[in-house]
């Protein structure tokens, strides 16, 4: 039987890692928990990956990556405008929420987790920075697409869609008020659109330019 390398084996970790902790909270993560739902016999973990705490940087680069690619599907495949484009995107990520509700909650519960633990508490700033990147990508992707002037800088605006897709996950996972959700991503997709102006483009104003 060939052996499992240890990239292969710390994926796997990370994976079995987040299960758990989504179904059972972050206390019952253990390096025996771990392996257990991995399948995999307790020696491979220290194989793999130095310790607990550094397999849970794994878990959210694991996660912000789900995210963004649900997040990403609907703009790659539709058009419309910002506002659309938005709502697309946000819809799209509270479904992957819907689905699994308890992958947000491990991310919620990491962050502070991660907050109050030496040697993991730049965990978070690292957690949102992924956040913010995704959300440039998002925009840029939607720029390319609409052509927009935006009013105020890329990363700031990145920033605001952070805070209203924070705020739209915690109020569902606490009510699980659906029609309460789509109607919060709609005046998000409004704010959004209010930093942008159309573009003019530029053939059309050399066409209706003076002789």
């Amino acid at each position: 039987m060939s052996r499992i390398p240890a990239a292969e084996r710390r994926a796997a970790l990370a994976h079995a890692a987040l299960a758990v902790i989504a179904r059972d909270g972050l206390s019952a993560a253990t390096t025996r928990a771990i392996v257990a739902e991995a399948g995999m016999p307790l020696a491979s973990f220290h194989y793999a990956v130095p310790s607990r705490d550094e397999l849970l940087r794994d878990v959210v680069e694991l996660v912000v990556a789900e995210e963004g690619n649900a997040a990403l599907a609907p703009l790659l495949a539709q058009a419309g405008s910002i506002r659309d484009a938005t709502v697309l995107a946000m819809s799209a990520y509270l479904e992957l929420v819907k689905r699994d509700p308890g992958r947000e909650q491990a991310m919620f519960e990491l962050t502070q987790y991660a907050l109050r633990t030496p040697g993991l508490d730049d965990l978070p700033a690292e957690q949102y920075a992924r956040y913010h990147a995704l959300a440039i990508e998002l925009l840029e992707t939607a720029t390319a697409q609409h052509h927009p002037e935006w009013r105020v800088s890329m990363p700031d605006l990145a920033r605001l869609l952070v805070n209203f897709t924070d705020g739209l996950t915690l109020a569902w996972l606490a009510d699980r008020d659906d029609a309460a959700a789509a109607r919060s991503i709609e005046l998000a997709a409004d704010a959004i659109e209010m930093f942008s102006q159309h573009r003019t483009p530029i053939t059309h104003a050399l066409n209706g330019a003076p002789a």
